[in-house]
């Protein structure tokens, strides 16, 4: 048992501080890129019961939500820097229904080994605007198998100094003496029994699910947890998922799943238990060949008692399913149910105004993309209004207004309710120097072309259409051409696809060999020639699409990079070695050294100049001016992960240089002299969490404006605070590049122009959250 108002005596409290910097700072406005719908697995959505209108989601890998009066949502972990970059696993939510302020957060992103760190319970007293830690003796996965089960953290209802954390292998099996056991899920829910006591007292009964099969998984609690016992007639056959209790009818109601979730289920069961008369009724909704998933997320209409929901996990084929009742699990209508195959009734209006990507914006009558989603954990009926429902997918969370007309005319209005809730796992992103500010690729959605940053887009890339876009990269000297690359295998087509329209457009690079994918890619300065470093298939080439073949010469594990002038030079760094081409990447040579690295992270050039590039590694940022023959140690960074090069401060001056480094503190910085002199850009309400998870990109055309791809919370621009957007733009004049290695090509003259595909950026009031992990609609 967690009582946090005693414990915060012999528990450390950790209060969000900065480390002091060598860097001078400067303010930034902060914004995030607008993509709509979530864009990543929602596992939890928890309303307050008795404050109307609270309501909070939590995200696998993004940290933690709060629910507007508008239907956006507000950010609560934006704070989160390098050091607590597990954070943003949000394992189990606790919204207080006494002193509705108070929200608790349980905290931590794996439980395997590799991970070192544990886990921690974030308390808030002011609705989540500002948070002190409690640090956990344990570790806590919050983007683990399991993380769609829940809530594992529950305020007792009747006494709110009382906190109960399921410590996630913590078992209250009265055979464990030690209370612990090896179990990787351990604890799934925490249900307090809130008619069985009374306000001011411990409530006595508790209800816990365990994550067992073929054994006893619901446990009992008479005397507020300190002894427990298995409850009689349970039916153990697969693991209990959620465990809701419907207060007037005194009756317990369970989902169950033969799979931990979220991305398995292909059998399960749906259980009440009337606590009162100690019985167990079957409830499934369906039975037979109609029965081909488990069930997740539950819950009860508290304003119509007897009503409840529930939904399919996975039901993958043809699309999600939920099922709703109204005499207590009696009976049960779907979603959508056959009208003889292929045809399809469904029984809403989609709406996809909000997030048009997830579209289409109609109901298909036959098989087509899948509307009401997948990996459906987090299901929630609002306390107050029972026409207003929430459920998490593996994308978005979706929801109505008009529920109760399930009931009547069997057709409500589904449409994504995920605005502000930005929880994509950015993977790669470019800026290129004409057409669009930003093309970004993305973990499970793919990637978008930006034309407006503030407008979600319509689409995601297509032809081909993968799940996630390993990385994207555009021609220096004809930038509307881009290449990206893909994580799938043949039954998503070739792993490469090029565009010639900025994105637009797509075609497949048939020179790609089938189930080659992943890793780095780099496009020639004239977009003929690729050069991919595979995510097991070493370094390839192709020019003009014809067949990739083996770059023996350079390591398989190196960052890559083309010029953006010669079309004959790639450049690669692994180890403490930078390496050379220019023959068009067919060969490579061992050049400069990069001092004691040993990782490579990044390779950037100058666009205005030939053999003018940076390299981040684990020992610092490096830059050569003569093609990486040689290199200069940057002073004072002693580690750096993403960099860029963006718009200078004055036209024909050296690009601005952005770097997430260490610099005195791991923090994002930008320097205007190419490297002699930095400034931080990002503030204590801003840390993007892990910085060596993130990527940077900078914008050619907008001095100070560079692009943050975080793993959970989407992509933030920040803009100089005050400063007009005017974009800079290269002139259609430039110095041809030669073969020649031992000349410097370099790009002149420079445009300026007052268009820019972002309005002018305001000064965000976030107060800081964040999450990941699902897939897209297809």
């Amino acid at each position: 048992m967690f009582v946090p108002r005693i414990l915060s005596l012999f528990i450390t409290a950790t209060f969000f501080a900065s480390p002091a910097l060598s860097a001078s700072s400067q303010t930034y406005n902060w914004k995030n890129v607008k993509i709509g719908g979530g864009g990543g697995f929602v596992p939890g959505i928890v309303f307050n019961p008795s404050e109307k209108g609270l309501a909070y989601a939590r995200t696998d890998i993004g940290g933690a939500y709060k629910l507007n009066s508008d239907d956006t949502w507000t950010p609560l972990l934006d704070f989160v820097d390098d050091a607590r970059w597990n954070y943003w696993g949000v394992d189990a939510l606790a919204t207080d229904p006494v002193e509705t302020n108070r929200l608790y957060l349980a905290t931590g992103m794996y439980t395997n080994s590799w991970d070192p760190n544990n886990g921690q319970i974030l308390i808030s007293t002011d609705y989540g605007s500002t948070f002190t830690a409690s640090n956990l003796s344990f570790k806590v996965g919050g983007n683990m198998p399991g993380r769609g089960m829940g809530e594992r953290l529950v305020v007792d209802p009747n006494n709110n100094a009382i906190l109960l954390p399921s410590a996630g292998t913590y078992i209250p099996d009265p055979s464990d003496t030690t209370g612990y056991n090896a179990d990787i899920i351990g604890i799934s829910w925490v249900t307090f029994d809130s008619t069985s006591g009374s306000s001011g007292s411990a409530t006595p009964r508790i209800f816990v699910g365990v994550a067992n099969q073929g054994s006893n998984n619901i446990f009992v609690s008479e005397n507020g947890g300190s002894t427990w016992s298995a409850v009689a007639g349970q039916n153990n056959t697969y693991i209990p998922h959620k465990g809701v209790l419907s207060p007037d009818e005194h009756v317990l109601y369970i989902s169950y799943s033969n799979g931990a979730g979220p991305y398995d289920g292909t059998l399960g069961s749906v259980y009440k238990y009337n606590i009162s008369s100690s019985t167990w009724t079957d409830i499934t909704p369906v039975s037979g060949s109609d029965l081909y998933f488990g069930f997740g997320g539950l819950d009860v209409d508290l304003q119509k008692p007897g009503t409840l929901m529930v939904a399919a996990l996975n039901s993958w084929w043809p699309d999600g399913q939920i099922y709703r009742s109204t005499d207590s699990g009696a009976t049960w209508s779907p979603f959508w149910a056959w009208n003889g195959y292929p045809n399809i009734n469904k029984y809403y209006t989609y709406s996809d105004s909000l997030a048009p990507w997830l579209g289409p914006n109609y109901v298909d009558t036959v098989l087509g993309d899948k509307q009401i989603g997948w990996m459906m954990e987090a299901l929630s009926i609002d306390p107050f209004d029972s026409n207003h429902f929430l459920y998490g997918t593996g994308a978005t969370i979706y929801g109505s207004h008009d529920l109760t007309k399930w009931d009547t005319t069997h057709n409500i209005t589904l449409q994504s309710l995920a605005d502000g809730l930005e929880e994509t796992s950015v993977q790669a992103l470019i800026s290129p120097p004409s057409g669009p500010h930003l093309l970004s690729a993305l973990g499970d959605i793919e990637g978008f072309v930006h034309n407006d940053l503030n407008v979600a887009p319509s689409n995601y890339y297509t032809n081909p259409t993968w799940s996630t876009s390993a990385d994207i990269d555009y021609a220096g000297n004809k930038p509307t051409n881009i290449v990206r690359i893909g994580t799938g295998d043949s039954t998503t087509g070739k792993q490469v696809a090029i565009s010639t329209d900025s994105g637009a457009t797509w075609s497949q690079d048939y020179g790609a060999a089938d189930n080659v994918s992943g890793g780095k890619v780099a496009f020639s300065a004239d977009g003929d020639t690729v050069l991919w470093r595979t995510g097991s298939n070493g370094v390839q080439v192709s020019q003009y699409t014809n067949s990739f073949t083996t770059v023996s010469s350079l390591p398989s594990t190196a960052a890559i990079a083309s010029d953006k002038l010669n079309n004959s030079i790639f450049y690669g760094a692994a180890s403490s070695s930078f390496y050379l081409s220019t023959d068009g990447g067919k060969t490579f040579t061992a050049k400069g050294s990069l001092g004691s690295s040993t990782s490579p992270v990044k390779i950037v050039v100058n666009p205005n100049v030939t053999g003018d590039v940076w390299v981040s590694t684990d020992k610092g940022l490096f830059h050569s001016t003569d093609l990486g023959s040689s290199f200069s140690a940057i002073s004072g960074i002693s580690q750096a992960w993403s960099i860029a090069l963006g718009a200078p401060a004055t036209s024909g001056d050296y690009p601005a240089v952005f770097a997430a480094a260490n610099y005195g503190g791991v923090g994002y910085f930008r320097s205007d002299d190419a490297g002699v002199s930095w400034v931080k850009i990002n503030d204590a309400s801003h840390g993007f969490a892990s910085a060596s998870g993130n990527c940077l990109a900078a914008d050619p055309r907008i001095y100070g404006r560079v692009y943050i791809g975080t793993n959970g919370r989407g992509i933030f621009y920040g803009d100089i605070s005050g400063s007009v957007t005017t974009s800079v733009s290269t002139s259609t004049t430039t110095t041809k590049a030669s073969t020649t290695t031992s000349a410097t090509t370099t790009r002149v003259g420079t445009t300026t122009t007052t268009t820019a595909s972002a309005s002018t950026p305001t000064t965000t009031s976030l107060s800081g959250a964040y999450g990941q992990c699902g897939g897209k609609n297809g």
